[in-house]
């Protein structure tokens, strides 16, 4: 196949084809399945990684990662791209990898949502949270002021209007940037600023009223956990799994139970967020708690991303929580550690180290202003803000058009920066990978006991790190089973003692021990085996054919 660009997006169409080649040209490691179609019939592909030659992909700890669940989200596709480019090459010369995927399966949706990365890619773009299905009324909308590119350059900047009036003014050292009006501020040369657009309706020369989208819903508010309606949450649609993406999905991953990990991609802040959404650390599991913020920890280290709680550290509103997540529905329902990853802060990429995450868009230093200027001067060559510049509005007349593209310099990285960005996260996806609980035979022990009749005793034991029921959560929704002990005899055998099936319990990993050995007491020596024992009477020498 040829090799896959990482400094563009590709189409649908593009992305099918690439999938496919990955599995033609590595049919050991790679299978391509549809896990359902989307509100326009497109096949939402799911790539299944794993050595098949070790075993089949369902009787191995899974990862789940996801990405482009949001329209213009597209820079998460091409992460998802990249970590299946990288272990597909390096299976074979890189021993982590080569042991990832001998023990371990991958299960990646490169896009959640193709309908609307589709709409995203137009030309103009479509821009839409989600899906492109009409909600919550199957109606256009009332005409107003449509956000649209007016002057055909394919971008949709600011637009600025002198107004006596206007709550904004330039920056007397720096004019390009405006700062808001003081409270006593008169005399001086005002704006008022909204998106650059048209009107769609009669223009009464005094009110701008904007004007809605027919297609309304955010699909990250369409999951079972703490699921609420409309009037509560925007977007969340009609009922829990609604929509058919999030249906498709969520049937997916609870028809594949090795799933013991999660990661899905977005954009954009730079953040590893983790659950809750609607609930403070100490409505976690003690140990639960422990083990997400050592997981944060190890992705820190690597990508440079804070982990940060979402109800803590990331609301839109402080006096409000976001709810129907999927990170929350995959811990709070299924007991799995499962995140979400902001791609990109430009803040960050601008030297502006220290910021909260959404409170900076409401206050910050003018200083931090500065730096992100320099920034799209020095690095962009000017593409990320644009200076402003006059237009001829075919109903307001003279304004000037101008400010931050979002769409190129926040939304996504500018192609440029796409590689070495989503270059940060393989490590942390194979650790969180390899994290798994692993069940292995420890021992097998016969000893004759007379005749054709045998003591049997076989040891299991969990080499991964997590226990076998994942997460504590896990244990209190009833997400798991015990260890099942099965024996197959060969026929004419016969079980005298013991029993054919058997719940043997939970095997703990290390990940509970705790942190160094103190007077407070030695953990239990070996909680992470078990074992069951038989009399088996068999002749010698039979075989289960």
């Amino acid at each position: 196949m040829p090799p896959v660009s990482f400094d563009r997006y590709y189409s649908y169409i593009e992305l099918s084809k690439l999938l496919s080649d990955f599995a033609a040209e590595h049919p050991a490691l790679v299978s391509v399945e549809s896990m359902g179609k989307s509100y326009e019939g497109r096949d939402i592909w799911v790539v299944i990684v794993t050595n098949t030659g070790t075993g089949p992909h369902h009787e191995k700890p899974a990862l789940w990662i996801d990405a482009n669940i949001h329209a213009t989200e597209l820079s998460p596709s091409t992460a998802a791209l990249y970590y299946l480019n990288l272990v597909t090459s390096q299976f074979g010369k890189d021993d982590e990898i080569t042991r990832l995927l001998d023990t371990r399966t991958l299960y990646i949706c490169p896009r959640l949502n193709p309908d609307g990365a589709e709409w995203a890619m137009e030309s103009p773009p479509r821009i839409r949270r989600s899906s492109t299905r009409p909600y919550p009324f199957d109606e256009e909308p009332i005409p107003g002021f449509e956000e649209y590119d007016i002057d055909g350059d394919g971008r949709v900047l600011s637009m600025r209007i002198v107004d006596p009036d206007g709550p904004w003014k330039a920056h007397p050292d720096e004019p390009r940037l405006l700062v808001k009006r003081g409270p006593l501020d008169v005399g001086g040369t005002y704006y008022r600023v909204m998106a650059e657009g048209r009107f769609n309706a009669p223009y009464d020369g005094v009110t701008i009223t904007p004007e809605g989208v027919k297609e309304r819903l955010d699909l990250n508010r369409n999951y079972p956990a703490n699921w609420r309606q409309e009037y509560q949450q925007s977007g969340a649609g009609d009922y829990p799994t609604s929509e058919p993406e999030i249906r498709a999905q969520v049937q997916f991953i609870v028809d594949h139970p090795n799933i013991t990990g999660a990661i899905t991609f977005h954009t954009f802040s730079g953040v590893l967020l983790r659950p809750y959404g609607v609930h403070p650390d100490d409505e976690f599991p003690p140990e639960d708690l422990r083990v997400f913020k050592e997981i944060g920890k190890v992705g820190t280290e690597i990508t440079g991303y804070p982990n940060v709680s979402v109800f803590h550290d990331f609301k839109y509103n402080p006096k409000e929580v976001i709810t129907g997540v999927f990170d929350d529905w995959m811990y709070d329902h299924l007991g799995v550690y499962a995140w979400t990853v902001e791609i990109w802060s430009p803040q960050r990429q601008a030297g502006i180290e220290e910021y909260k995450f959404i409170e900076w868009y409401a206050d910050h230093p003018f200083e931090d202003d500065l730096k992100m200027l320099k920034w799209s001067d020095e690095q962009l060559g000017g593409k990320g803000y644009v200076d402003w510049y006059e237009f001829d509005h075919p109903t307001l007349g003279t304004v000037e058009l101008g400010g931050w593209d979002r769409m190129y310099a926040f939304r996504n990285p500018p192609p440029q920066f796409l590689e070495k960005e989503v270059a940060l996260f393989p490590k942390w996806l194979t650790y969180h990978a390899l994290i798994s609980p692993k069940l292995e035979q420890h021992s097998v022990h016969v000893e004759p006991l007379g005749g054709d009749v045998f003591f049997v005793r076989i040891g299991v034991k969990n080499t991964g790190y997590l226990p076998t029921y994942v997460s504590k959560k896990a244990l209190q929704v009833k997400a798991v089973r015990g260890v099942i002990a099965e024996i197959a005899l060969p026929d004419g055998a016969e079980l005298r003692s013991g029993q054919l099936r058997a719940d043997i319990g939970q095997l703990e990993g290390r990940a509970y021990f705790p942190s160094a050995l103190t007077s407070w007491g030695s953990p239990a020596p070996t909680p992470d085996r078990a074992k069951v024992e038989y009399v088996i009477y068999a002749r010698r020498g039979e075989r289960r054919m």
